[in-house]
């Protein structure tokens, strides 16, 4: 009963669409690149320099740049979508992970290993505030009215929320170990910790867990499906890829992505193109057979772009 339920969903999951088209920009942390891989053939056409070592991107709200945190650069580069033009290069402190809010009004920046919080004026990109935290801020997550960021602090196992209105710290409490990657579901904070097999509900007054629900071993991140249907949940140290029902919060199939599966993005013909950060490869899953197709790339590949409208080759 729960595969047939499943493949319902998926076939609510998938579009019209009988073949990706577009490029996929793939961040290489340990090669100090940014790979372009063309999404019709599943090959890497072009490869891009930074200076040491990214790890995170993000679409600027009025979706004309995509920005490339470079952490040990201490830079962040703002790429042409479709072609992938390097507009501009700004300093920043560690841009380890970033994340516009909802409103488009503020980007929080992570800087992992500077052990601190940003909080910039998207549109001028002016810093607004720094927040000393203890220690090493990982993955952002927002309240849907942009009141609130909430950032994972992994090596000290709790959870920060930053009220974006007072500019102030509203609470800080532990969620589990190694808390990485968190989002925003159905009123409820969710927190992948990756030093156990599970992930964490938070209640987002709190702090405080509530419940939760086994994944897999090293529950490392979590993505919502474009229909909102389905929790994808990386489970970087077990290998696997699990998927949930977004209402009820179980499990309703596991798929095995050897290699340390880390970001995902979802591609218009349902597919899902995962980074595998201990392989130097990407998975492309089709999640209604559970096979998946491997995209070379740089090494220690980790945060990830489809833009499906650009042209199909960026060269």
């Amino acid at each position: 009963m729960r595969r047939i339920t499943f493949g319902l969903l998926l076939c609510l999951c998938l579009s019209p669409a009988s073949r990706a088209a577009g490029v996929v920009y793939v961040i290489n942390s340990a090669g100090a690149s940014i790979s372009v891989v063309d999404m019709a053939t599943q090959q890497e056409v072009r490869r891009i320099p930074v200076s040491r070592e990214p790890h995170h991107l993000v679409l600027s709200p009025d979706g004309k740049s995509l920005l490339v945190g470079d952490t040990a650069g201490n830079e962040m580069l703002f790429l042409d979508p479709a072609t992938g033009a390097i507009q501009k290069r700004m300093p920043v402190a560690d841009p380890y992970q970033l994340g516009f809010s909802p409103d488009g009004k503020f980007l929080t920046v992570a800087g992992l290993a500077r052990n601190q919080i940003d909080v910039y004026d998207a549109a001028s990109m002016k810093l607004i505030k720094r927040f000393p935290v203890v220690s090493t801020p990982s993955h952002i997550a927002y309240s849907p009215d942009s009141a609130v960021a909430f950032v994972t602090l992994q090596d000290s196992d709790r959870l920060v929320a930053i009220d974006l209105r007072a500019m102030a710290v509203k609470w800080n409490e532990p969620v589990g170990k190694t808390p990485a990657g968190v989002l925003w579901l159905n009123g409820k904070v969710l927190v992948a910790d990756m030093g156990t097999d599970y992930v964490a509900q938070v209640d987002p007054a709190t702090g405080h867990v509530l419940t939760k629900i086994q994944t897999g071993k090293g529950a490392h991140n979590l993505f919502l499906s474009p229909d909102r249907k389905i929790l994808w949940v990386n489970n970087r140290a077990g290998g696997t890829t699990a998927a949930l029902d977004a209402g009820t919060l179980k499990v309703m199939r596991t798929y095995a992505i050897p290699g340390g599966p880390d970001d995902i993005d979802f591609a218009p013909d349902g597919k899902l193109w995962i980074t595998r950060r201990w392989a130097a490869k990407v998975a492309v899953l089709d999640p209604a057979t559970g096979s998946y197709q491997t995209v070379d790339v740089g090494r220690s590949p980790h945060g990830l772009y489809l833009n499906a409208r650009a042209p199909a080759a960026v060269k």
